[in-house]
């Protein structure tokens, strides 16, 4: 009979002139990839009150009957729809059905439902089962955790390919990594900077999990939304269950992001003076100057561990890493070159690692010693190649790693992490801080 009420449950595939009474949880705007992301439709997602959750969609030819009537936790009485099977990859429920709105549809605001509707419904999952929906793009669950740091890069005034990372702590204290893009990004930074208070808890509804290098990551999908602290039940749950009363001694995550809201060109005395009056912090630069010398009290190269890359101690019989601990390790010659740079404000001294002078020269510094005279040089002794000098003179757009050792009294130069040539890409903040490391050997200031 028409206008009865019934459940979500209770739908099957066709159309239904059944009545059901939903809390719309949360829409969004699914845009196409092409035609500059023309809209297509609103999708939403739905609850009643046994707790069904189930999408909906509103094409963009009916959004105009319905678009001003869309409140995210509103309760709504919806009539006259069709009712076919969802998509079974990227779902956002365990319903298999999806609803569409038709011309026919009606969905009114009410304020007295027949059974009440639970406010909110998510779908978390564990660290173990996340990792069984890793690369399966058939689940888009959703995320609660610890925000432990937070890094963002955002191009002022907001353009493409804007990102923000947020390092989380999931139930078993293995920490993973949320990434926002585009205007997802930029609105969660932009309500990052503005709180008064450091949020703790988040939750991300919606997420696809992925991994990459044997870590899990999540990037955020049209669906994702971000609720922090006591904005949901579930966050407020967490948040007072004693989860937060150690100090983890990490930066507070609204002062963090607006430290790494994008990678800044620097003079280089600018860069010195920072180093002198700012707090203790990791972020790049971009700097630009002419090599003005080439240092070569400590050499231009030094054998490392093949597995930590610190300098190796060498007695007459043995290479020993005491990083490792290791009285037989084995060795790796590997560039360290401390140039002196100057602009017209002022100079400093910089220092470029492996891959920085590999890539340059393309060169591996193995290789380089081939080119020195003598037979039997000890490399770490020796001048440098004659291609390593050349570079007095020359002028370089650098990217500059400043790390708390910077900060110290025993700082003396600055890591080049990337030198740019013309036309690369412009660099972008690393986005994990989850003390991981990921120390390749180029930017080891205890050589």
């Amino acid at each position: 009979m028409a206008d009865d009420l019934v459940f979500l449950s209770d739908l099957q595939a066709g159309h239904s002139s059944s009545t059901v009474e939903v809390r719309l949880l949360r829409s969004w705007d699914a845009r196409t990839l092409r035609r500059g992301g023309e809209r297509m439709s609103v999708e939403m997602l739905l609850l009643d009150s046994q707790a069904t959750m189930m999408p909906a969609s509103v094409n963009v030819n009916r959004l105009a009957t319905h678009q001003t009537n869309l409140e995210a936790g509103t309760v709504y009485s919806l009539t006259g729809f069709e009712v076919t099977r969802c998509n079974q990859d990227y779902r956002l429920s365990d319903s298999s059905l999806l609803i569409r709105f038709t011309d026919s549809t009606t969905f009114e605001k009410i304020t007295d439902p027949a059974v009440p509707i639970p406010l909110e419904s998510f779908r978390f999952r564990n660290y173990s089962e996340m990792l069984r929906l890793a690369n399966s793009n058939n689940q888009l669950p959703d995320l609660i955790g610890k925000i432990t740091a937070v890094k963002s890069t955002i191009t002022e005034p907001p353009l493409d390919k804007n990102r923000v990372s947020a390092t989380i702590k999931m139930d078993n204290d293995t920490s993973v990594t949320l990434t926002l893009f585009d205007a997802q990004a930029v609105k969660i930074h932009n309500q990052l900077a503005q709180m008064a208070v450091d949020p703790r808890i988040c939750v991300a509804t919606s997420v696809n999990p992925r991994m990459v290098g044997g870590r899990l990551f999540f990037n955020g999908t049209a669906g994702t939304h971000i609720h922090f602290d006591v904005e949901t039940v579930a966050g407020e749950s967490l948040f007072s269950s004693g989860l937060l009363e150690q100090d983890t001694g990490l930066a507070p995550v609204g002062r963090l992001v607006r430290s790494f809201a994008k990678v800044e060109t620097l003079s280089i005395a600018e860069l010195n003076d920072f180093v002198l009056n700012a707090s203790s912090q990791n972020i790049d630069f971009i700097c630009t100057g002419k090599v003005t010398g080439i240092k070569l009290d400590k050499g231009w190269c030094y054998v490392s561990c093949a597995k930590c890359f610190r300098k190796l101690h060498r007695s007459v019989s043995s290479l020993t890493c005491l990083s490792c601990n290791n009285t037989d390790a084995v060795g790796i010659l590997r560039y360290c070159v401390e140039i002196s740079i100057a602009d017209e404000t002022g100079e400093g001294l910089f220092v470029a690692f492996d891959g920085v002078m590999a890539k340059l020269h393309n060169m591996r510094a193995h290789e380089a010693v081939n080119l020195l005279p003598g037979n039997d040089v000890n490399p770490e002794e020796s001048d440098a190649p004659q291609f390593v000098l050349d570079m007095e003179g020359n002028t370089y757009t650098f990217q500059v790693k400043v790390g708390p050792y910077n900060f110290t009294a025993n700082n003396h130069s600055f890591t080049i992490s990337r030198i740019l040539g013309e036309g690369d890409p412009e660099p972008q903040p690393a986005f994990v801080d989850d003390g991981a490391a990921d120390d390749n050997g180029d930017d080891n200031n205890d050589v």
